[in-house]
């Protein structure tokens, strides 16, 4: 069974943290989100704004938390916000979820990542009892994958023309997973 918290904990590795999203993170995602390469790779608009921003923040996380369809974090390295990582895709029944994230491009390739994936993976398995994480990524991102494989999640499938690009092809996915214990 998984036990699903009421509110956001604080989780810390290093000088990463996460901690639950406040209204002080809009500005931040909204300046981080103009970044081409996050729509790119991810299932977010490439004109993000900020009242996409606002939505998420004071709206989506709350009303997904409570519906227990989503646990999202905000990232932050030596007190610098850094991204956004959460828990989503969620089967309650299977005890499933996916994992998906985003990095703010002056924080990349410096950990922070890894020790983000590191902390919800660990969480997800130890405190909420997940049994399996799956991560889907975008079959040209060759830094998450290399992340992914090196935080202890397996390949395990091409999964062709999973996702529709910005310009409207299909590109293909990769699919990885974790299990607990």
């Amino acid at each position: 069974m998984i036990w699903w918290p009421s509110e956001v904990p604080t989780l810390s590795y290093g000088l990463t943290t996460l901690r639950a999203l406040t209204p002080a993170d809009i500005p931040d995602i909204y300046r981080e989100l103009q970044d081409p390469v996050i729509p790119q790779f991810t299932t977010l608009p490439a004109n993000y704004t900020m009242e996409n921003a606002e939505f998420y923040v004071k709206n989506k996380t709350i009303q997904y938390l409570a519906e227990k369809k989503e646990f999202a974090f905000a990232i932050e390295h030596d007190d610098i916000f850094s991204g956004v990582v959460s828990l989503h895709d969620i089967h309650l029944a299977d005890h499933i979820a996916e994992v998906g994230y985003w990095i703010a491009a002056p924080m990349r390739r410096k950990g922070v990542g890894s020790a983000a994936v590191r902390l919800i993976t660990d969480y997800g398995f130890t405190t909420m009892g997940f049994r399996r994480i799956e991560a889907k990524v975008d079959v040209k991102n060759e830094g998450s994958r290399a992340l992914l494989l090196n935080e202890g999640y397996e390949f395990e499938a091409i999964m062709r023309s999973a996702k529709t690009a910005l310009d409207g092809t299909q590109e293909d996915m990769v699919l990885y997973s974790a299990l607990s214990g």
